[in-house]
């Protein structure tokens, strides 16, 4: 069955740090690509953060440039995404997916997400 699993959100203080983790089963991280998306209450997904299956390329997008790292253990097929210097902003539910990244370019979203993970960023 291939599937998404994200792991590792929860509260912390503003200017804090957390790692997500998405981990992967029933496919293998040298064929897809991850990305990292976000959804906040009211307010439209934003793509943040990819990572090529074939090379590693990163692409990042704006909002999280220089504060969010994306990174892959392809043994563990687990795509983390490090998270720095958050701000009450960055509340939302985080969700990893396959998607076409190429070369640092985002280009879509797949078929496969997983099922969220909550951040939230408060004193």
């Amino acid at each position: 069955q291939v599937q998404l699993v994200e792991s590792g959100g929860g509260l912390v203080q503003p200017g804090g740090s957390l790692r997500l983790s998405c981990t992967a089963s029933g496919f293998s991280l040298d064929v897809m690509s991850i990305g990292w998306f976000r959804q906040a209450p009211g307010k439209e997904r934003e793509r943040l953060s990819c990572i090529s299956n074939s090379d590693g390329s990163r692409y990042v997008g704006d909002s999280v440039k220089g504060r969010f790292t994306i990174s892959r253990d392809k043994a563990k097929k687990t795509v983390y995404l490090q998270m720095n210097s958050l701000e009450p902003e960055d509340t939302a539910v985080y969700y990893c997916a396959t998607v076409l990244c190429i070369s640092g370019t985002y280009y879509r979203e797949l078929d496969v997400w997983g099922q969220g993970t909550q951040v939230t960023v408060s004193s």
